[in-house]
């Protein structure tokens, strides 16, 4: 007996219908034969290829030392920055370092420019060999300076240590020295002993020698050079100031347009070194 059922106009067939909801995939499996594996789809193959994960085992030696790896330098970097004196310094402080950086690069842009004239007027003078011996008498004054074999005068500060309890040792003067130096000091006095190159410091508490010159507190540092850079440089934060005061020193510091530093050092003829020059 025959099915004489129609299906209205408009209305899909359920088979139809269930057949095009499978989609491409299910309706090409449900149409292959009985004990025949279908082909898998393309999302299928994605998936199979991204799931479970193969990972072998050199992919995880190098897994774990890069894992290593990161770790260390997260370390180093939060110790590094936890480490830094200027971590817990003021904006104000940090405003001031870049000011006293600033200056220095200005004073070795000035000094360059002052070489390089130098060098056109040699070039450009009409009498060459006087103009050398100027500027070899200019220069020979200015290395006096330095050697401390000329007195010399100029602006800078004048720093008094005061050290009452006698816990200052030589090293921290040194200290103070070097960041003079790094300021841009050109001619430096402690107690009446000129401090050059060669300048050694000893001993502790009374018993400090500058070159073998004993000196008491407190101690009288007169300095030469561009007092803006050189009172910030001794005041920033945990630099030669505070490490003195937290010894129980007492530090002042002043600036002064004409500050005389006029002891001398005797020339040493050096028993070795003879210039190269021809």
């Amino acid at each position: 007996m025959s099915d004489d059922r129609t299906t209205p106009p408009g209305k899909v067939p359920e088979e139809k219908w269930n057949e095009a909801a499978a989609g491409p995939g299910e309706s090409a499996r449900a149409a292959a034969p009985a004990g025949e594996r279908p082909s898998p789809s393309g999302r299928e193959r994605l998936l199979r290829g991204l799931w479970p994960p193969r990972v072998n085992r050199n992919q995880l030696t190098v897994a774990l030392l890069l894992f290593v790896l990161g770790l260390g330098l997260a370390i180093q970097v939060r110790s590094t920055s936890e480490n830094s004196p200027l971590r817990g310094a003021r904006q104000e402080d940090l405003v001031r370092i870049l000011d006293e950086l600033d200056s220095r690069t200005q004073r070795l842009e000035e000094e360059k420019r002052t070489l390089e004239n130098q060098k056109s007027e040699l070039e450009n003078s009409s009498d060459q060999a006087e103009e050398a011996r100027r500027q070899t008498e200019e220069r020979a004054r200015q290395l006096g300076v330095l050697a401390g074999t000329v007195a010399a005068e100029g602006p800078g500060v004048r720093m008094t240590v005061d050290d009452a309890a006698g816990t200052v040792e030589a090293h921290m003067l040194l200290d103070a020295i070097q960041e003079l130096r790094a300021a841009g000091a050109e001619a430096i006095e402690v107690n009446g002993v000129r401090v050059v190159t060669s300048t050694h410091f000893t001993g502790s508490g009374g018993g400090i020698r500058i070159d073998g010159r004993k000196v008491a507190s407190p101690y009288r540092f007169e300095v030469i050079g561009e007092p803006q850079d050189l009172e910030p440089a001794l005041n920033i934060p945990g630099g030669v100031v505070q490490s003195l005061e937290k010894e129980q020193a007492t530090v002042s510091i002043t600036r002064s347009e004409k500050i005389v530093v006029d002891a001398l050092r005797s020339a040493k003829r050096p028993d070795y070194a003879r210039s190269s020059s021809q």
